[in-house]
C-alpha cells in the first residue's frame, strides 16, 4: 500500500508521468519542449491541449493519494507509516491543488460518498497544514521508530528524514502562500525549521529509484525517439552563466557542421521532423536514474528567500543562498567550481539562438532577462536578489516543472521565453 501511494504522488507510470511532468509541467516550467510534430496543434505549449492530457493531474491523482492512504490505514494501525501516509499525500495532492486551485479534499471519503464537493484552495492548504503538523509530531515522538525499509523507496523507513522532509514540504507550502496569507506563511514556515528541522545536506534529498524505468528516460529517450528535448529556456541560462553543470544534467546537440553545445527547443512553435528535433539536447537521465521528490538545495534556497522577507531561519539570506548553489552543484555529479560561480557579478543569461533558424522560420529571440549571479547585499536589492534565489532554485530543481511553473506564476521567476 505504500509503495503504491509513492508511485502515484511523483508517478513512475511512464504514460502518467509524460502527461503531467513532460508534456505539462516541464513546458509550463521552461525545461522540457514537445519533440515530437505529432503534437503540433495539440500541445500544452500552446495552451490548446487534449482534454485528456489536461485533465491527468487531477483525475488520475486525487484518487490514488486518498485510496492508498486508505490502504496503509488497513493494512497497520502503527502511528509511523501512518503518519508518513498522510505526508506522501500531502506531497502529491499540493502539487494538484497549485495547478487546479479548488479540488475536492477535506469531504472525500465521508459518509461513505463517492462523490465530494470541492474545498477552496485556503481551505486545502490549511487542511493540509494541519496534516503535516500532526504527522511531524507523531513522527518526532517516535523518531527512532524506523520501520521496514521494504515498505519505502524514498527512506528506506527513516523516521527522521520523513520528519525532515515534511518540514521542507511546509516551508515550501509556506511561500507559496506569502503573498496571500503572509502571517500563517511566516507562522507554518518559522515553526519548519525548529525541532528536527528541514533538510540539511544531500543525503536528506527526497528522491525515488523506480523499479522499474526511470518515466523520463522512456519518454525523452525511448518513446518515438523522445518525444521531449530540453527546453530553449534553461539552456539560455545555463549557457550564458556557463554552468558547469550542464554536462551532468543535458546531452549536446548533434546537428550536422555545428559546434557541439546545448542548445534547447523551443516552447510554441511548430515542431519539426524528428531528424531535426531530435538533434536538440536532452535530458541526461538513465533508466536508472532517481526520480526526484525535493533536494536539500531546494530548501536552503527557500530558507533564502525566507530571510530575504524578514522570517528568522537562523542564517543569512546570502549565505543560505550560496549554501544552496554549493549542493546543487554537488548533487549534480560533483560539479566543481561552485565558490567562484556565486561570486560571478557580470555573466548574464544569452540571446537564444536557434542552431536551425532559416530565411522563412525564425525562433531566435533576444535574452528575457539580465539576471547576475553573485549577491547584491542591501535592501534595495530585495526584487533582484528574490530573481536570482528563484532563478537559480529553478536550474537546481530541474526535472520539477510543475514546481517551477508554480514558482514562476507566483514570482514572475525565471522569466520565460514568450511562446
Amino acid at each position: 500500500a505504500m509503495l503504491n501511494l509513492e508511485n502515484w504522488a511523483m508517478p513512475t507510470d511512464v504514460n502518467t508521468c509524460q502527461l503531467i511532468d513532460c508534456l505539462g509541467g516541464g513546458t509550463w516550467g521552461g525545461y522540457l519542449s514537445d519533440s515530437n510534430s505529432g503534437f503540433n496543434g495539440k500541445n500544452f505549449s500552446t495552451f490548446c491541449t487534449d482534454e485528456g492530457w489536461n485533465s491527468s493531474l487531477f483525475k488520475d491523482i486525487i484518487p490514488q493519494m486518498f485510496v492508498y492512504t486508505g490502504k496503509v490505514a488497513e493494512a497497520t494501525n502503527d502511528p509511523v507509516p501512518n503518519a508518513v501516509a498522510k505526508i506522501i499525500k500531502v506531497f502529491g495532492l499540493q502539487r494538484v491543488t497549485d495547478a487546479f486551485g479548488p479540488i475536492p479534499y477535506t469531504h472525500v471519503g465521508k459518509e461513505g460518498k463517492l462523490n465530494a464537493p470541492y474545498d477552496d484552495q485556503k481551505t486545502v492548504y490549511y487542511a493540509m497544514f494541519d496534516e503535516l503538523n500532526a504527522a511531524i509530531k507523531t513522527l518526532t515522538e517516535r523518531q527512532t521508530a524506523n520501520f521496514n525499509g521494504k515498505a519505502d523507496h524514498i527512506f528506506g523507513g527513516n523516521v527522521v528524514k520523513w520528519v525532515r522532509f515534511a518540514n521542507s514540504l511546509k516551508l515550501r507550502m509556506a511561500l507559496r502562500i506569502v503573498n496571500v496569507d503572509p502571517d500563517k506563511a511566516k507562522q507554518e514556515g518559522e515553526s519548519a525549521v525548529t525541532g528536527l528541522g528541514v533538510m540539511k545536506g544531500n543525503d536528506d534529498t527526497a528522491q525515488m529509484t523506480p523499479a522499474g524505468k526511470n518515466p523520463f528516460y522512456v519518454v525523452m529517450h525511448e518513446y518515438n525517439g523522445g518525444d521531449s528535448r530540453v527546453n530553449a529556456n534553461i539552456t539560455t541560462f545555463m549557457n550564458g552563466y556557463d554552468d558547469p553543470r550542464r554536462s551532468a544534467m543535458f546531452t549536446k546537440t548533434t546537428f550536422a557542421d555545428k559546434d557541439n553545445a546545448y542548445n534547447g527547443l523551443r516552447s510554441g512553435i511548430i515542431i519539426p521532423g524528428a531528424d531535426i528535433a531530435h538533434a536538440y539536447s536532452n535530458y541526461n537521465v538513465t533508466m536508472t536514474t532517481p526520480l526526484l521528490w525535493m533536494n536539500a538545495a531546494e530548501v536552503a534556497f527557500l530558507k533564502a528567500e525566507a530571510v530575504l522577507r524578514g522570517w528568522n531561519m537562523g542564517g543569512d539570506a546570502q549565505a543560505l543562498y550560496e549554501k544552496a548553489i554549493a549542493l546543487s552543484f554537488e548533487e549534480r555529479g560533483g560539479a566543481t567550481g561552485a565558490d567562484q560561480y556565486v561570486k560571478d557579478a557580470t555573466k548574464k543569461p544569452i540571446d537564444y539562438v536557434n542552431p536551425m533558424d532559416g530565411a522563412d522560420i525564425k525562433y531566435s529571440h533576444p535574452a528575457v532577462s539580465t539576471i547576475t549571479i553573485a549577491w547584491e547585499p542591501g535592501a534595495e536589492y530585495f526584487e533582484r536578489n528574490l530573481e536570482r534565489i528563484i532563478t537559480q532554485k529553478w536550474i537546481a530543481i530541474f526535472p520539477l516543472g510543475l514546481e517551477a511553473w508554480a514558482e514562476h506564476r507566483r514570482t514572475g521567476y525565471p522569466k520565460l521565453l514568450p511562446a
